[in-house]
């Protein structure tokens, strides 16, 4: 596990792009810097306890939660601060840019949990605060924040090894994908025919593989997208809002179980890695998730650390609002 020295404990610098909207608005030295801020809190956190005293985030919950919700507000009052939520459909009761416009007068932070990207990004156009994706249908940058911070405390730095993705090419495959291809390690993600990642997506991780000198592979086979992986992740088949469509995806998605015979086709005692919470014995065996190589609980506890460092770089120098 890599550590930063005492003497040289990280500061926040402010995010250009004011948002966290995807894994996008962070550029590769912004994203380096979050890891790093992320690492510093962790080993210090009393160093920032009172960072971002008298300031509020509103957290805006459309799905239910249990580490996104908790980590967030743990996140707020570990930093001085404080959080207001409200469940439900945003925008359901009134225009989207009535409820962004409300919320800046308030508090100096939206966090949103949503179906729809869409829901999202008009926020942001119409906040002058700033707004993260907390989960959206396209992106999970938190998640993928603590995925990479995982990985750093494991391997130390990134290019060297490969994390390969197994099941959905959903949101949380889409931002493993933008963050592993910026940070140079290879990726692949690993579908039945048909749940293969956005495309526009994978050509973006391309681009940003072409640039690290990684190496992105997306296939529906998996001894091809397994071989040689450092860490195996997976998700479950179905997401919350598809459960309609469960029985079938239990059917396609069968052979890609994260199980005992998955597992031999990674390296010996390669990383087991999900976001949680689990279907076990469903999407991946009980078996695997309690291997010692597991690091399921250090991704849901480095959520925090990661959202903090965020939250600091976010808003410590949003001052002037309510």
């Amino acid at each position: 596990m890599t550590r930063t020295p005492a003497s040289t404990a990280l500061k926040p610098r402010t995010i250009d792009a004011g948002n966290l909207r995807s894994d996008l608005d962070l550029s590769k030295a912004e994203l380096n810097a979050v890891l790093d801020l992320a690492a510093s809190v962790k080993q210090r956190p009393a160093e920032h306890r009172k960072a971002l005293e008298g300031k509020y985030v509103s957290l805006l919950f459309e799905k239910p939660s249990l580490r996104t919700r908790l980590t967030f507000e743990l996140a707020a009052k570990q930093l001085g601060a404080d959080s207001v939520l409200s469940t439900g459909a945003i925008g359901g009761r009134e225009p989207i840019k009535d409820v962004a416009r409300n919320l800046e007068r308030w508090t100096h932070c939206i966090v949103a949990r949503t179906f729809a990207q869409d829901t999202v990004d008009s926020l942001a156009e119409w906040a002058k605060i700033p707004v993260v994706n907390a989960l959206s249908d396209m992106y999970h940058p938190c998640q993928a924040l603590a995925d990479m911070q995982t990985l750093k405390e494991r391997w130390g730095e990134l290019p060297g090894h490969k994390l390969a993705f197994v099941g959905d090419g959903n949101n949380v495959a889409h931002s493993l994908l933008l963050d592993c291809a910026r940070l140079g390690a290879d990726v692949a993600v690993v579908t039945p025919p048909g749940f293969e990642p956005d495309e526009s997506i994978v050509r973006m991780a391309n681009e940003f593989a072409a640039e690290s000198k990684s190496k992105v592979t997306v296939t529906n086979d998996c001894p091809e997208g397994l071989r040689g992986a450092d860490a195996i992740y997976t998700d479950v088949w179905a997401s919350m809002g598809q459960e309609q469509e469960w029985n079938e995806r239990a059917r396609l998605f069968a052979a890609y179980q994260l199980n005992a015979d998955l597992y031999s086709m990674v390296r010996p005692n390669a990383l087991v890695m999900h976001c949680l919470p689990a279907h076990r014995d469903e999407e991946v065996t009980d078996e695997i998730l309690e291997l010692p190589s597991s690091v399921i609980f250090d991704q849901a506890e480095n959520r925090l650390h990661a959202q903090k460092a965020l939250l600091l770089m976010l808003m410590a120098g949003s001052g002037g609002k309510p």
